[in-house]
């Protein structure tokens, strides 16, 4: 199911704009991209379908001493990806609003296993 890149960045930020409140507003110094496919770099070591990822320092393993002055975390969502496996347009907001979060996840230092067992994996 591909859609154009405006609709599908207004996809991830209806996800953005769906986390409560209380918890968004503890999200710090990250950036949420969107890009059509992962570069070989970013998927150096990933098993099966990379639908999106986090780069950064998550906020459990921030200090003021070890992060002052960081660039921004990153997020980036993959639209080829997602696209590609979403069969319908209910799919695909599906697909991106679990993306979306399970990365917004690891921003909070939720690790991947945790996420299987809540059902973001």
């Amino acid at each position: 199911m591909l859609v154009d890149l405006p609709e599908f960045e207004s996809l991830v930020a209806d996800a953005l704009d769906g986390i409560p409140d209380d918890l968004a507003g503890l999200m710090d110094n990250v950036a949420v991209v969107v890009q059509d496919w992962p570069t070989s770099a970013q998927l150096a070591g990933v098993e099966g379908t990379l639908l999106g990822l986090y780069q950064g320092v998550d906020l459990t393993r921030r200090s003021p001493l070890s992060y002052a002055g960081a660039m921004p975390d990153r997020i980036t969502i993959f639209r080829g990806p997602i696209s590609r496996l979403a069969g319908s347009e209910g799919e695909l907001r599906d697909l991106v609003r679990t993306t979306v979060l399970h990365e917004v996840a690891h921003h909070f230092g939720i690790s991947d296993a945790r996420l299987h067992e809540l059902g973001y994996a």
